[in-house]
């Protein structure tokens, strides 16, 4: 696929810029959400925690929207992006219902 190809046909290029904000986002929530549980549930301080996860996430954001541009599949991207941030995210409920 050319860049001229691109131009031609916005939806592709529309759909990874969606995944790679989008996606990206729910992966990283999930991300954020699981560290905070996970270094709360190994002695770390809450709010160490939190702000911990959530620079470790920035950085995950950052590497995950330039990965979708780089995949060769956007539905790849989409399926990875949003199954891990699910599953993250449920991960997460599950140790933070057993702090409780």
């Amino acid at each position: 696929m050319t860049a001229a190809s691109f131009l031609l046909r916005p939806l592709p290029l529309l759909s990874r810029i969606a995944a790679a904000v989008f996606g990206g986002y729910a992966c990283c929530w999930g991300f954020v959400a699981l560290g905070l549980a996970g270094f709360y549930a190994a002695g770390l301080p809450f709010h160490d925690a939190e702000h911990l996860s959530s620079i470790l996430g920035v950085l995950l954001y950052l590497v995950v929207f330039c990965w979708t541009f780089a995949v060769p599949r956007v539905g790849r991207a989409w399926v990875l992006l949003l199954g891990s941030g699910a599953l993250m995210a449920g991960i997460a409920t599950l140790v933070q219902r057993a702090l409780a």
